[in-house]
């Protein structure tokens, strides 16, 4: 596997929203990551590419012996395909042109080894040497990696053709990690969304994930994780397995795309700080353990290797003042920058009424939703095409989805069989049960509103692709998309060179001086959740713990940030937002901490 180039990655983004963006970007050297959770999209996708790139198609059948990964390895074998035919062609072309070269050295970060290089050959006087450089230089070109990513609990079990359950071997988790592990990538694999002992146990049968005779890895993997409790946890037992973590990758709890898994009240500065002051233990912790795996099957194991893992964190990132904060105060490897890129169009594959709402989008219109079926909060943009089909269907008095693909089936409220709660059938049930348990008035109105939040992501995350590349008709295609809250702050369409210039810090700030630092709406965003949860609690002993927890934890995040607070700022970093976010929200934190504590008269924890 290649190095990393740039100090910049783009994280998955829904099913749909960067399902080719390496097919956009990999042959400019940005890496990007793919979800594989839906195999039907992909085959879409994949009879569009192969004839934009006159590349043979044959269908694979969802029905056909193990058609979810076959489909899964075929789409991946022709991105792979195309990125390096792409590349190649990027290769062969001149310097000291404007084309796809050049530009694949002007965006590079100025520090890197590549541009220096490519800005001595533009000083070489023309002859045999500059001929030599040129050569050389167009040898050390290399694609952004193809990564994908796999949320690990979405993981429902097969049926054959005629209904009967397939063994474990075809849930949806491990034929997608199969479709990755046989396809011809060399690349990473991301999983998110908490822990699948039975998943990652499952990757011992592909010799990929582990080093090769030249002590090489050909599959890395990535871990999502939440804090450094858990990456230790996950690490230590697929060190126990043999497998190696390339890298941790730290996401806000709720300042990020998608779905929003908010810590206890740990906040984003205390995280990366328990992972600076602890991060040796990443790679002196595991590698015994690992060492003595390959010893017990016989295989190889460099000796002279000191494994460490990279450490890179995404959500809410705005600028380079905010990126020199992350990488020089906490030692942080690279970068994750996913919804500002839903506003470059060569990036992502967004319908043009989305594209037009993220522009006009404002922090009220960015909001965490109860829209997702897993029942995990979910950023979400309102009025979306999505919202209005579930309205139109209720209006109809045909409530709820078809279900036509079925992933988040995990409900058995109302039947023996899983079904998701966006589906017609989950909320034709729920309906009726709404109907007999309430009488008219607000409170009913609240339970309705509730049951239809609930959102066919399934099929709609991945229409906007669809709609952007002409597959299918918008008027037929509900499109739902999954942006963060930092989105609000772009308000127009990006040229690629604009967001990487942003990144590094070339040229002029993309962003109002106004918006607040990341780490100061992050804490906006927890004393809200806060206030979500309190009513929740009143009637339970474990979520009334829970709250309290949850303040100290905040008490001791806010103590961190005023240190940071002081500091001297980077270039373009809101600092003194920071400082009133501790003031402003932590008299909030304490006016609904002090109401709950006298909602349910307890006297404070000791």
């Amino acid at each position: 596997m290649s190095e990393t180039i740039h100090n910049f990655h783009i994280p998955v983004m829904g099913t749909g929203h960067s399902i080719d963006t390496p097919i956009r970007l990999a042959h400019l050297g940005i890496t990007s990551v793919i979800s594989i959770i839906d195999d039907i999209l992909l085959e879409r996708l994949r009879k569009y590419y192969t004839a934009e790139y006159n590349l043979p198609f044959q269908r694979i059948s969802a029905r056909e012996e193990d058609g979810r990964a076959k489909r899964i390895t075929a789409y991946l074998d022709m991105v792979h395909d195309i990125v390096q035919m792409k590349m190649e062609n990027v290769r062969a072309l001149p310097f000291f042109e404007k084309n796809e070269k050049s530009r694949y050295f002007e965006l590079l970060p100025d520090a890197s080894s590549l541009k220096k290089a490519y800005n001595d050959l533009l000083a070489t006087k023309p002859g045999d040497l500059r001929e030599k450089f040129a050569h050389e230089l167009s040898q050390r070109m290399h694609p952004g990696a193809i990564d994908v990513n796999i949320m690990v609990k979405v993981d429902r079990l097969a049926a054959d053709k005629h209904g009967k359950p397939l063994s474990e071997e075809f849930s949806d988790a491990k034929a997608a990690l199969r479709g990755f592990a046989k396809s011809k990538l060399e690349s990473a694999m991301i999983f998110s969304a908490g822990i699948n002992q039975s998943l990652y146990g499952y990757m011992t049968k592909y010799k990929d994930f582990y080093r090769d005779h030249e002590g090489e890895i050909k599959k890395k993997i990535i871990l999502k994780v939440s804090d450094f409790r858990s990456a230790m946890i996950q690490g230590r037992y697929m060190a126990k397995k043999g497998l190696e973590i390339s890298e941790f990758r730290i996401e806000s709890g709720l300042n990020c795309g998608g779905h929003a898994f908010a810590s206890p009240g740990h906040l984003l500065p205390i995280l990366l700080h328990d992972f600076k002051e602890k991060r040796q233990e990443l790679g002196t912790q595991f590698q015994p353990i690992i060492k003595r795996f390959y010893d017990k099957v016989g295989w190889e194991y460099p000796e002279s290797l000191e494994h460490h893992p990279e450490i890179t964190v995404q959500g809410g990132i705005g600028n380079y003042g905010e990126v020199q904060r992350l990488e020089q105060g906490f030692g942080i490897d690279r970068t994750g920058w996913a919804s500002p890129f839903l506003l470059v169009p060569e990036a992502t594959p967004i319908d043009t009424p989305t594209r037009l709402q993220l522009m006009n989008s404002t922090e009220d219109t960015l909001y965490l939703s109860g829209a997702s079926p897993l029942g995990v909060p979910f950023n979400n943009l309102k009025d979306s095409g999505s919202q209005k089909w579930g309205e139109e269907r209720y209006l109809k008095g045909k409530p709820g989805s078809p279900c036509p693909k079925g992933f988040l089936v995990s409900n058995t409220e109302f039947t023996d069989h899983h079904i998701c709660t966006a589906s017609s059938e989950y909320m034709g049930h729920k309906l009726k049960e709404i109907n007999t348990n309430f009488e008219p008035g607000a409170t009913k109105d609240a339970a309705i509103s509730k049951m239809l939040s609930k959102a066919c992501l399934c099929e709609h995350l991945g229409n906007g692709a669809l709609i952007s590349l002409g597959i299918t008709p918008a008027e037929r295609s509900p499109q739902a998309i999954c942006p963060g809250p930092n989105l609000s702050w772009f308000n127009r369409n990006y040229s690629l060179e604009e967001m990487v210039d942003q990144i590094y810090g070339r040229g002029k700030d993309l962003l109002s001086s106004e918006r607040p630092h990341m780490f100061a709406k992050e804490i906006q965003l927890y004393v809200d959740h806060f206030q979500s949860l309190v009513d929740d609690a009143i009637d339970n002993l474990r979520q009334q713990k829970a709250l309290h927890t949850f303040y100290d934890n905040m008490q001791a995040g806010f103590d961190f940030c005023k240190q940071i607070a002081k500091d001297i700022a980077y270039h373009g970093e809101n600092l003194p937002s920071l400082s009133e976010a501790i003031d402003k929200q932590g008299k909030r934190l304490d006016e609904f901490y002090e109401n709950f504590k006298a909602q349910i008269k307890v006297e404070e924890p000791a």
